[in-house]
């Protein structure tokens, strides 16, 4: 899903977004420090659903290391970014790309029996999300019997975000109701704490492992899929 790398800004697609993404070698570290992850956590030959891929940066950075991938963005502009960059891969039926607006894609019946390994989602697309019980429903159907989630999600607690009014503004709002939202570029960014994304991912989920980059506005959450 496509985000600006701030909270207010023009909506920029394509070449512009991929530019916008790695200009930042803060968040080329979080890129790497979570595409290892994802390969530590699952092995090749594994079934990968990568939710909010944006451009396909991470997407073909899987499937070249032996990952059978399925994608998902909301954006008609990043998905015809990502068809061009991975072209090749599907063209091979290494990488498939699923369309269609959000509440098409959760109401959309599972009806190739996709059983993902590990649902992906990099750079903070869960932040956009307002409703996270219903997202969670979905992953929950779409993954197997031992299904996780790995998310990489903005954190609250980024100390480089303490210079911002509305970070102080905000902050009661986070230690009472657990989130608070702030207006960004294409939607309302929501900011969330641990244990607000463990009671959003109930009772589908239970947050497992929290990962933190040095200096990263990102921090990394492994979600295990709960049997009944």
């Amino acid at each position: 899903m496509n985000q600006a790398s701030g909270d207010a800004g023009r909506i920029v697609t394509g070449e512009q977004y991929v530019e916008q993404i790695t200009a930042l070698e803060s968040d080329r570290r979080a890129r790497a420090a979570f595409q290892d992850l994802v390969s530590r956590i699952v092995s090749p030959g594994a079934m990968l659903f990568d939710f909010g891929s944006g451009t396909g940066i991470d997407a073909r950075f899987y499937a070249q290391r032996g990952f059978a991938v399925t994608a998902y963005d909301v954006d008609p502009q990043m998905r015809d970014y990502f068809a061009a960059h991975c072209r090749d891969l599907i063209d091979a039926d290494r990488v498939i790309l699923e369309g269609g607006n959000y509440r098409e894609f959760l109401a959309r019946k599972n009806a190739g029996g996709l059983s993902a390994d590990l649902v992906t989602s990099n750079f903070a697309p869960l932040n956009l999300i307002d409703d996270l019980p219903e997202l969670f429903a979905k992953f929950h159907a779409i993954t197997g019997p031992h299904g996780r989630v790995l998310a990489s999600v903005l954190s609250p607690y980024f100390i480089g975000d303490l210079r911002y009014r509305w970070w102080w503004g905000n902050l009661p709002r986070l230690w009472r109701d657990g989130r608070y939202s702030v207006q960004g570029a294409q939607a309302p960014i929501i900011r969330r704490r641990l244990a607000n994304f463990a009671e959003q991912s109930r009772p589908y989920f239970t947050l497992e492992r929290v990962f933190r980059v040095s200096r990263c506005r990102f921090m990394f959450l492994l979600f295990e899929k709960r049997l009944a």
